[in-house]
């Protein structure tokens, strides 16, 4: 029998009607004249010039080959091709047109490509077995962008749709990001993913004005610019070009942009870092404290000789830590400056030194962890994996409300998976009475599973950017919460919620208990280190007297 389509065969064109309908809703008071004659010109079009409009948009690049328009639920494709160019929605290209020579040549298979260099003539015929990128960088060197389109042209007709801007502009105003795209309906349509459901009438709108808006695209654009650009450009241009776009667009910038200013300014630190230009590196370090720039620029500041502006860093950030990272770097850094030593064993370290450890057979080298189980559960203890997911999971169940309180205005579309302020301080800042509220509500071991059991069946499967759902995680988390206290768990939770970016992370590897008896275990092979946020969730577990300790491996000899 043949397979059947779970989707209607012009889903794609609901999407899209659907979208175009949201963002007219939501941000029509944001757009330009030109945008809203789009819209409109698109919503007169016939369903069918609609579709094959939709169907050209959600391809790849602009240039499309008309024999491969083979789509059997719109009819009459070549009468509403001519229709969309007659009504400015698609365009016949020619040489006397600007056109993406590069994008065009992409559509183009090698066999097109030579049929194109035999039209030109050249003194000498690239050999047949060339590459066809080589090929294509050859043609773009030797040949002017009208000599090229002419000769393609020539021998492939091609078509190009137009309002690539304004479509991008209106997908982008529905996901507030450029990387989430129209697959999200489907998926959510043929039930690979369950959405967290919504009231559109209380949804808000991720950008205020339109200011906001081009902000954000702007640095959006910047960074999918330095991605093509670190293969072509040297580092030293490149840092000229980014130092110029920085401050340009940094003095007048929405709130709403600098965290992905401030994210793409880190990566190209870093990147100029790797190429040893440290000087340049700083300056861009300099330009922002989010993590890790404070910890970098104390080391590149030691590099280059200014060591009292690393200490006075060092300093900073052992008093003021942003997270884990920050706090153990600045004490084991300043000690290193301070006592002029060139090797200070690091706290991570010297906690490992201190572990118990214990003996497995060397077949376990590739996964110690599972090594670590069998080995517990042979000594008369049960044991499971509890690194990070169990607890994220106990977090999102308890706290999905919160998580996804519409109240709060993080959430923007229907399709939203993540509020937009989860990573950022505003999560804590804004949501910390409901947070507090819900935990003095906590008031024992039973009512804490019994929630956990009851919104883990009511949700299971729903998208919650916290819950790794799978079969033996409910059991999983109902076990610790029937070992740790009450308290214990709630000090954890806030902890958590301070820094959900950070703090989701670096829990022990192992859940190890037996009746009433129980330990968080990190398991360390002999050549495996101990990372800054495992050493502070180590502390903080023991400070609250929740039983934690780190044990290393030994191999079998």
């Amino acid at each position: 029998m043949a397979e059947i389509n779970p989707l209607p065969p012009k889903y794609y064109l609901d999407y899209f009607d659907y979208l175009i309908e949201f963002v007219l809703k939501m941000y029509g008071s944001l757009l330009t004249r030109g945008e809203l004659d789009f819209i409109r010109g698109y919503q007169e079009l016939p369903e069918n010039a609609r579709c094959l409009f939709v169907r050209m948009s959600n391809r790849k690049g602009p240039y499309f080959k008309p024999e491969t328009f083979v789509y059997p639920e719109i009819e009459d494709i070549e009468g509403n091709l001519e229709l969309l160019i007659e009504k400015g929605f698609a365009r016949r290209p020619d040489s006397a047109l600007p056109v993406q020579a590069e994008a065009l040549f992409q559509l183009l298979t090698k066999a097109d490509l030579l049929r194109i260099t035999a039209a030109l003539k050249p003194v000498i015929m690239p050999p047949r077995q060339i590459r066809k990128d080589d090929l294509m960088r050859w043609l773009l060197h030797e040949y002017q962008p009208e000599q090229l389109t002419e000769a393609a042209l020539g021998i492939q007709p091609v078509v190009e749709v137009l309002y690539t801007r304004e479509i991008e502009l209106m997908k982008f105003l529905f996901f507030g990001n450029r990387y989430d795209d129209m697959t999200e309906f489907v998926i959510r349509d043929l039930g690979h993913v369950r959405y967290q459901s919504f009231d559109e009438e209380v949804l808000t709108k991720k950008f205020q004005n339109r200011k906001e808006l081009e902000d954000a695209l702007t640095v959006s654009y910047l960074k999918e610019n330095f991605y093509e650009l670190v293969n072509t450009m040297p580092p030293d241009e490149l840092y000229d070009w980014f130092i110029l776009n920085h401050s340009e667009i940094s003095p007048s910038l929405s709130e709403i942009a600098i965290p992905s200013l401030n994210r793409l300014t880190l990566r190209v630190a870093g990147w100029l870092e790797r190429h040893k230009m440290f000087e340049q590196a700083l300056e861009l370090y300099q330009l922002t404290t989010d993590p890790p720039a404070r910890e970098r620029k104390a080391r590149l500041l030691y590099k280059l000789g200014f060591v009292s502006e690393a200490v006075n860093l060092c300093q900073e950030m052992a008093a003021y830590p942003q997270n884990a990272d920050e706090l153990y770097f600045g004490q084991d850094f300043l000690e290193r400056i301070s006592k002029s030593k060139k090797r200070v064993i690091r706290q991570t370290t010297l906690a490992l030194n201190e572990a118990d450890t214990i003996v497995l057979p060397a077949d376990y080298r590739h996964h110690v962890e599972e090594g670590a189980v069998h080995y517990f559960i042979g000594q008369g203890y049960d044991a499971f994996f509890s690194e990070n997911i169990p607890w994220r999971s106990i977090f999102g169940l308890l706290f999905w409300e919160i998580i996804y309180d519409t109240n709060v205005q993080a959430i923007h579309h229907p399709l939203q998976r993540v509020p937009s302020d989860f990573f950022l301080p505003d999560f804590y800042v804004k949501r910390e009475h409901l947070l507090r509220q819900r935990i003095s509500e906590l008031k024992s071991q039973e009512q804490i599973k019994d929630i956990l059991s009851q919104t883990y069946e009511e949700k299971y499967g729903t998208a919650n950017v916290l819950v790794g759902w799978h079969e033996a995680l409910l059991p999983q988390i109902l076990t610790i919460a029937d070992l740790i206290k009450v308290e214990q768990l709630n000090r954890i939770l806030l902890e958590m919620a301070t820094d959900l970016r950070d703090k989701t992370r670096g829990f022990p590897d192992l859940l190890v208990w037996r009746g009433r008896e129980y330990n968080f275990v990190e398991i360390k092979s002999p050549t495996d280190h101990l990372s800054a946020r495992q050493l502070n969730w180590q502390h903080f577990f023991r400070e609250n007297g929740v039983s934690s300790k780190i044990v290393r491996v030994k191999w079998e000899e």
